[in-house]
């Protein structure tokens, strides 16, 4: 393992015949790095993330995973990493400690399979058959299989798709603690509030070109640098508008009894609203401050929803 970065990719390309995959995309994880690749289905996230696992070739391109190259040395990776696929089935009749003892005897190193399963809350389950568990269950016992070997590159494909939100919540614990004992992580997903959440950085893949790269927060203000302020009043508002402190495109409905503006510096611009409807002797009803998400740099990137 080399001391640069945990993942490097320059111009990855992957084709099946005519149709591309992926098209050049370049990227750095680092060490300790939580990193997320945002795209709808059939973006080219999986097929990405199964060619630095090994589990794929590529067509063309440089890619470099704890220092070693998938296409040659995915034996070395493998012994490295960790892997949660979308989805991951087990005999019926195997029980939960055997999945877990089965999976650390092929690596050369280990960490202690029962406290594994204590931290991920599936030490009383322990005896339990692979066909009993619940959906969540089932997805803290990947995890667990994907961390037996103590890796120092975790591979998380979608961990939460299908879940209901206590489940979820569950695994963005995990990930969190994950995070905190300085793994390194790759997470593809298309819930944006996951990656807002967890992920120190995000690449934004569309038809399997990165088409925006960079902290969540970095991207919402290069892409929709200006949040929405949204206003209702009692009584109408005066017809003369004056010049609200860094607004822009301020909008009175019809019934003039709600304002919208979008400001770069939205607290300068709603403490000038307010002063203004407060000396029209106008009544303020609600305020609402929305800041740009993740969901909308992707709507207004491609023209089209994150889950389509």
């Amino acid at each position: 393992m080399t001391n640069g970065p945990a993942i490097s990719v320059r111009g990855l390309t992957k084709s099946y015949g005519e149709v591309e995959a992926v098209r050049g995309i370049d990227f750095e994880v680092q060490p300790g790095e939580v990193f997320g690749l945002l795209g709808p289905n059939g973006a080219g996230k999986t097929t990405t993330v199964e060619i630095l696992e090994g589990l794929r070739t590529r067509t063309a391109g440089e890619v470099r995973v704890l220092g070693f190259d998938p296409a040659s040395q995915s034996m070395q990776i493998k012994d490295r990493i960790g892997v949660s696929l979308q989805a991951t089935n087990l005999p019926e009749k195997i029980t939960v400690l055997e999945a877990i003892e089965l999976f650390a005897a092929f690596y050369t190193r280990n960490t202690d399979p029962h406290q594994l399963l204590k931290r991920l809350q599936l030490w009383e389950k322990r005896n339990a058959f692979y066909t009993t568990l619940s959906g969540g269950q089932k997805q803290r016992l990947a995890l667990a299989l994907a961390m037996v070997n103590d890796p120092s590159l975790v591979f998380l494909d979608e961990p939460t798709t299908g879940l209901d939100p206590q489940v979820r919540l569950e695994i963005h614990h995990l990930i969190t603690e994950l995070r905190k004992a300085n793994c390194t992580i790759l997470l593809t997903t298309h819930y944006i509030e996951e990656a807002e959440r967890l992920c120190d950085r995000v690449a934004i893949i569309d038809a399997g070109k990165i088409i925006e790269m960079g902290s969540p927060r970095e991207i919402q203000q290069r892409t929709l640098g200006n949040s929405l302020i949204e206003l209702q009043t009692a009584g109408a508002l005066p017809a003369a508008l004056p010049q609200f402190a860094d607004a822009e495109k301020v909008h009175v409905s019809e019934d003039r009894k709600s304002l919208t503006a979008h400001s770069a510096k939205p607290a300068r611009t709603l403490v000038d609203i307010v002063k203004w409807i407060d000396q029209a002797g106008v009544e303020l009803l609600d305020i609402h401050l929305k800041r740009p998400t993740l969901e909308d740099v992707f709507i207004e990137l491609t023209g089209k929803s994150l889950r389509e």
